[in-house]
């Protein structure tokens, strides 16, 4: 039996970025266009009319002030209001693969190692742009990995089942390392239409590397332990899928292929399951709140982190205990708590304890629990 150890991180970020003064004035305008065109149905009371939405409104409500997307021309057309990504052929790298092959050259030159020092490539994101080949084996592929690789959907919380698969197997001897990488480009799922979610998601890729600790080439981050569970709920959906032009409305433009969810119970609902779920996992391996020194949890809603901070830790987290980067990156699915985790955890010291969290649909909750080393 062998320890698993987080030795390397690495974050792309995205060339353009979309401000909310920016995404309002797009909505916005998308708003007259509509309601003119529906203008005599609006006044008969068949229709009701658009709402403006504005930047008091989405800081309110998620706390998030800005996203960073592969393509913000389309985003903010508003007769189009999606990404407009060029069709590549079949001969050119994937957008993203290519996305995350950038980001694991970076977690790997943090961690001293190289393509030859790896043996599994998971992909774990909650949307892939095909069905197959696995985008995880075209990412072993462009960085020249040996061994297996394969692609993983858990929605949001894809990374922390990523990395317990990951760490399962080191600790079992079954592989060395392992590279959990999270491509997201969540401007292609969001309802840019939407002024309840329009403002929610931004594009990143984030990867980890995980491998024994006997083999880590300076400091890192020994895993503890891992927990994941599941519940199956409808608040949180997307029904897109390969099955769309069999049914009766083909491929139609439908609201509910895209990002939905109910708020309201969404946060009523996943806010105890989380907390408990925490509280339960750090019971079980011995660690006291107040051992905790860091909580990098998924990037969804200020509000919904703040709650679960407070709750973990019996009292209001202090400045740095609960980095938050959905400010600056928006939800990006699986990748929030990487990105926090990534940016906010050099600074401890040898010894302390912190612990990685990741919920979204399913409902699903994964919980990765770290401590420094070296």
């Amino acid at each position: 039996m062998f320890t698993p150890a987080i030795t390397g991180t690495g974050v792309f970020t995205p060339p353009e970025r979309i401000t909310n003064a920016e995404l309002v004035k797009a909505f916005n305008a998308y708003v007259d266009l509509q309601n003119a065109e529906h203008a005599a149905e609006i006044e008969a009371g068949t229709r009701e009319a658009l709402q403006y939405s504005s930047e008091e409104f989405i800081v309110k409500a998620s706390g998030i002030e800005s996203r960073y997307v592969m393509d913000k021309t389309g985003i903010l057309d508003p007769k189009v209001m999606h990404p407009l990504l060029r069709q590549r052929s079949d001969e050119e790298p994937g957008i993203m693969a290519e996305m995350a092959v950038e980001a694991a050259k970076l977690a790997l030159a943090q961690a001293g190692k190289t393509a030859a020092d790896v043996d599994l490539v998971i992909c774990a994101a909650s949307n892939m742009e095909r069905a197959y080949p696995a985008v995880a084996i075209e990412i072993q592929s462009l960085l020249g990995i040996k061994g297996f690789a394969f692609d993983m959907n858990v929605a949001c919380s894809s990374a922390t089942f990523g990395i317990q698969a990951a760490a399962d197997m080191v600790r079992a001897g079954s592989i060395r390392a392992a590279l959990v990488v999270n491509p997201e480009i969540c401007s292609g799922h969001l309802e840019w239409r939407d002024r309840d979610c329009h403002f929610i998601f931004g594009d990143v890729a984030t990867a980890t590397l995980i491998e024994r600790k006997e083999e880590a080439k300076g400091a890192h981050f020994e895993v503890l332990s891992t927990r994941c569970a599941t519940e199956f709920s409808n608040n949180i959906r997307n029904n897109n899928g390969y099955l769309r032009r069999s049914r009766p409305d083909g491929v139609k433009d439908r609201r509910d292929m895209q990002f939905m969810q109910n708020g309201r119970k969404v946060f009523k609902e996943v806010l105890p399951m989380v907390s408990q779920h925490i509280a339960d996992h750090m019971a079980a391996e011995g660690v006291a709140p107040s051992d905790l020194k860091r909580l990098w949890l998924h990037q969804a809603n200020k509000t919904m982190n703040d709650f679960i901070g407070k709750k973990v830790l019996g009292r209001e987290p202090e400045p740095g205990e609960q980095p938050n980067i959905l400010q600056d990156y928006a939800n990006t699915s699986s990748a929030g708590s990487i990105i926090a985790f990534s940016k906010y955890s050099s600074d401890l010291a040898v010894g302390d304890t912190g612990l990685i969290c990741s919920f979204g649909a399913g409902y699903s909750v994964g919980s990765v629990i770290l401590r420094r080393q070296g």
